[in-house]
């Protein structure tokens, strides 16, 4: 995790559909992008913690959202440094391509909300924000790069977090021994 002066962060978190396993050859480019990225996403300016599953890379192994589903969670200082990785980076080669491996989504697939700084969100946490979006639209609580809000409008809600996990090291975007899961 990256030493931050904000008070708050930004969690992101996605879903997408895979159109084909992990290991079909069909997704290979996509496999092949992703140590890449997520090197990139590691390095990037106002990165401070992405999702991976413990003891690999990263966290497609992980399938809260369906056995066909992958998800990114991440935190970011701000607004602008997700959007510049997410848009400025090899990341965007990955976006441009997403549909040669992913189903088109007809609701919403990414949700954005405010966290107090060195917060890490759990999947739950972010499934109920994607949830959120869904059900009521964009809201300072749960929201879009294209419906975004500020922090001090979202200040209230950033008291709507869960305690925070055991077994997370405060500093590292990596499970502690005892650790389950931890965000990168």
């Amino acid at each position: 995790m990256t030493a931050s002066t904000h008070a708050a962060h930004l969690a992101h978190f996605n879903v997408a559909t895979l159109r084909h396993p992990l290991d079909d050859p069909r997704t290979a480019p996509f496999v092949d992008m992703l140590d890449p990225v997520n090197a990139a996403a590691d390095g990037a300016p106002g990165f401070v913690w992405r999702l991976v599953e413990e003891g690999k890379a990263d966290a497609t192994g992980l399938r809260p959202a369906g056995e066909n589903v992958i998800v990114t969670l991440s935190v970011w200082e701000t607004q602008q440094a997700l959007w510049d990785f997410t848009y400025r980076s090899g990341h965007l080669e990955a976006m441009q391509r997403r549909r040669d491996w992913f189903e088109r989504h007809v609701e919403a697939h990414l949700v954005l909300w405010w966290v107090p700084a060195g917060h890490l969100p759990t999947v739950d946490e972010a499934l109920e924000r994607l949830a959120d979006l869904r059900a009521h639209g964009p809201s300072p609580r749960a929201f879009t790069f294209a419906s975004a809000y500020t922090t001090a409008e979202a200040a209230r809600h950033l008291q709507d977090v869960p305690p925070a996990q055991p077994g997370m090291a405060a500093g590292s975007a990596r499970p502690t021994p005892a650790g389950g899961t931890a965000a990168v």
